[in-house]
C-alpha cells in the first residue's frame, strides 16, 4: 500500500499529544496535592521535581518523560506493525521522518494543550526522541551531560552542551548532504537554549544553584 504524505500529520498531532502528558504536574496534583510549577524552579520537568518531591516522583517523572519522546517516534513503526500495513510516511526532501515527529513531541512538551500551554523545558523528552532515533548518539549525549554535570553540578549545563553534541554526532554519523534533515537537527539545541535563557542567564551571573535531591 503506497501512503501518502498526508500520514505524517496524524503522526505529528498523535507526537504532539503523547508529548503533551505533563507527568510532573500530574504526579504533583495527585500525590502531592501541589502544582509543581508553583514551588521550587517553577519547571515542569524531572529536575525540579527531583527537587520538590524527591527520588521516588523524580524517577518516575524522567521515565514517562523519556519514554514519552521514544513512543513518539516510534509511532510509524507501531502502527504499521499492529495493522500490517506499509504506514510509514514517505517524504521526499527528508530523509528522517522521526525528527519531526520528535519535534512535535517536544512542543507538546513545552506547551501541553492539557495545562494551558504551560509545561516544561523539553530535555527529558528530546533525549527519549534520541535514544528512538538512534542509541549511539543518546549513549554519546549522555556521556556528554554526565562530564558536564560532574564538572559543574549543574544541570542545565549539561543539558546545553549535550544538545550541541547531538546536533554534531547527528550531522557526522548520518547523512552530512541532507539539508533539511540537518535543518531539523539544529532546530533540537536551539529549543534547548531556548526553553534554558533564564538558566543561561543565572549561568553567567554564576547564579545556577547546583542541583539537589528533596528528602521526601
Amino acid at each position: 500500500m503506497l501512503v501518502t504524505n498526508y500520514y505524517i500529520y496524524i503522526y505529528l498531532l498523535l507526537a504532539y499529544l503523547i508529548g503533551a502528558i505533563s507527568s510532573s504536574i500530574w504526579l504533583g496534583k495527585v500525590f502531592f496535592k501541589k502544582d509543581v510549577r508553583t514551588i521550587g524552579s517553577g519547571n515542569a520537568g524531572a529536575t525540579n521535581t527531583f527537587r520538590v518531591f524527591g527520588k521516588a516522583a523524580g524517577i518516575i517523572v524522567l521515565l514517562i518523560d523519556i519514554g514519552k519522546g521514544t513512543l513518539a517516534v516510534l509511532l510509524p513503526v507501531i502502527f504499521t506493525r499492529i495493522f500490517s500495513l506499509d504506514l510509514i510516511p514517505r517524504i521526499a526532501f527528508l530523509d528522517n521522518y522521526q525528527l519531526l515527529l520528535g519535534l512535535g513531541a517536544a512542543l507538546g512538551h513545552i506547551y501541553p494543550i492539557y495545562e494551558k500551554f504551560k509545561g516544561g523545558k523539553g530535555v527529558a523528552t528530546l533525549f527519549g526522541v534520541i535514544l528512538g532515533i538512534d542509541p549511539a548518539i543518546a549513549g554519546i549525549c549522555v556521556a556528554t551531560f554526565m562530564l558536564v554535570f560532574v564538572i559543574t553540578r549543574k544541570v542545565s549545563a549539561g543539558s546545553l552542551v549535550a544538545s550541541i553534541a547531538f546536533t554534531v554526532a547527528f550531522i557526522i554519523i548520518h547523512n552530512p548532504w541532507q539539508f533539511i534533515d540537518n535543518l531539523l537537527v539544529l532546530i533540537y539545541p536551539i529549543l534547548v537554549f531556548y526553553t534554558h535563557r533564564s538558566n543561561i542567564k543565572r549561568l553567567i551571573k554564576g547564579e545556577e544553584p547546583d542541583f539537589t535531591i528533596s528528602k521526601r
